[in-house]
């Protein structure tokens, strides 16, 4: 078997153009998880890479859920002494809204010289059919791979990932079972050099729900007489967390956060970051955050607090002098090491009826979460993973963290007892979940090739 995987670039190489309009074809598909409106386009998007991995030469099956449908497809022709290898991702996309700050409608994917501009585009369709076209570029070119692969592909990341979740568990590393775990749905550390992600933070997701008057009311007639649910929201929200010091204020909430190692600050220095580039590049006039800490390590390593929505009375152009009935809002908390969303779900439950004014009732609904995740990005899978990545990108890649989360990523840690390689081949500035997100072009063909260098390399060290 060829060892430096030329023969399977030769055929990229010719190749680069199919793969470009499958990858379009693929984001076309508007599969929004959490919107029920979308439910047969996240079927359709199912059916779409049941196809291509089918066509990649992959047994494949649907299976069923109790919500959206999971896509599994294995080869195990390499043989039971050889290592097996589960990639994971997500065919399901964030909502695109605000629609009237695209730059091209979300679900046209539109290059704009080497970023391909689209819904999805790196999150996670993008990164993770890198895995699909490496697979099925091998097996084109030689007929077999090296190792044994399986792919597990999920459509609610974006809205809880309870199908996944629930599959995972009661499969308890049966029909799952593999030496290692791939996810590519984290961020190189900067375009062309790549790096291996090794903590995730957690996250737990709520909405708050206020309620006043049994109606809407003149502001002028009942104003000062009866209590206001967007005035009372509003303070809600000012007292989970302090402006000035950048702290969560619900009580409890730093109880069990695991503090930053020193290796990990000194690490986070080194890097390098440019703070004054990326307050440039969002055109704001600071990057405030928690006392104490730089931008790297509140991102990376610190809990937080953020308001993901709010909703409440007239919403339309001109005025309108209404006391409205109610309001709302959606909260999500980022979680580190040792926190959990059902301690914060509490913690939160008991602030918010705390801090509630008189005149409203109030619920709060923990809508999902996630525990935080630190992986070992050591080992011969890890060190395979590292020497593929310098291969293709010609620099040896560092070891980061990421403020996202990704929930599947410990469950499958803890279930399958199998190292889990956090292998981005996207960018921090592709504006995940929000408009114009888009993906690198020389990233998607170089995850590409990075995948066939990692199995070529998993291939030989078992041999």
């Amino acid at each position: 078997m060829t060892s430096n995987s030329q023969d399977v670039f030769a055929r990229l190489e010719r190749e680069r153009e199919r793969h470009l309009e499958e990858l379009f074809e693929y984001l076309r598909i508007p599969s929004i998880s959490t919107d029920p409106a979308h439910r047969d386009d996240v079927a359709r998007c199912a059916d779409w890479l049941l196809a291509r991995l089918s066509e990649a030469g992959l047994a494949t099956e649907k299976i069923a859920t109790a919500g959206h449908p999971l896509v599994y497809g294995e080869w195990l022709g390499a043989g039971p002494s050889a290592p097996t290898v589960l990639f994971y991702g997500h065919y399901d996309v964030q909502p695109p809204d605000p629609l009237d700050e695209w730059r091209h409608p979300p679900f046209e994917p539109t290059l704009e010289g080497e970023q391909v501009v689209a819904r999805g585009a790196t999150d996670d369709k993008g990164q993770s059919y890198t895995h699909v076209k490496a697979v099925q570029a091998m097996l084109a070119e030689r007929g077999r791979l090296p190792v044994n692969v399986k792919f597990i592909v999920e459509g609610e990341e974006e809205s809880g990932g309870e199908a996944i979740e629930r599959f995972v568990r009661e499969d308890a590393g049966g029909r799952l079972a593999a030496d290692c775990v791939v996810v590519s749905d984290t961020s190189m550390w900067a375009p062309g050099e790549p790096a291996l992600t090794y903590g995730l933070k957690g996250l737990a997701y709520f909405e708050i729900r206020v309620q006043g008057p049994n109606r809407d009311l003149h502001s002028g007639v009942y104003g000062g007489g009866v209590a206001n649910p967007a005035n009372a929201l509003a303070e809600i929200v000012a007292s989970l967390r302090d402006g000035a010091s950048g702290r969560v204020l619900v009580p409890g909430f730093y109880d069990d956060v695991r503090a930053l190692a020193e290796w990990e600050r000194e690490e986070f220095a080194a890097l390098g970051l440019d703070e004054e580039e990326i307050r440039a590049d969002l055109a704001v006039p600071a990057l405030p955050g928690e006392a104490g800490f730089s931008y790297i390590e509140r991102t990376w390593a610190r809990p937080t607090c953020d308001v993901n929505g709010l909703w409440s009375g007239y919403q339309g152009k001109g005025a309108k002098t209404v006391l409205p009935a109610r309001a709302g809002c959606k909260v999500s908390f980022r979680l580190v090491a040792d926190q959990t969303p059902a301690r914060i779900a509490e913690l939160l439950r008991a602030h918010v009826a705390q801090v509630t004014p008189a005149g409203v009732t109030v619920e709060v609904d923990y809508l999902h979460g996630a525990e935080a995740v630190t992986v070992d990005a050591t080992g011969p899978h890890a060190e395979a993973a590292l020497e593929a990545m310098a291969e293709v990108f010609g620099r040896r890649p560092v070891r980061i963290r990421t403020g996202g989360s990704i929930p599947i990523v410990g469950t499958f840690a803890q279930v399958l007892g199998a190292p889990v390689l956090l292998m981005g081949f996207g960018l921090e500035d592709d504006r995940l979940h929000s408009p114009n997100e888009k993906f690198d072009l020389p990233h998607y063909h170089g995850g590409i090739r990075t995948v066939v260098r990692f199995l070529d390399r998993l291939g030989a060290a078992s041999a």
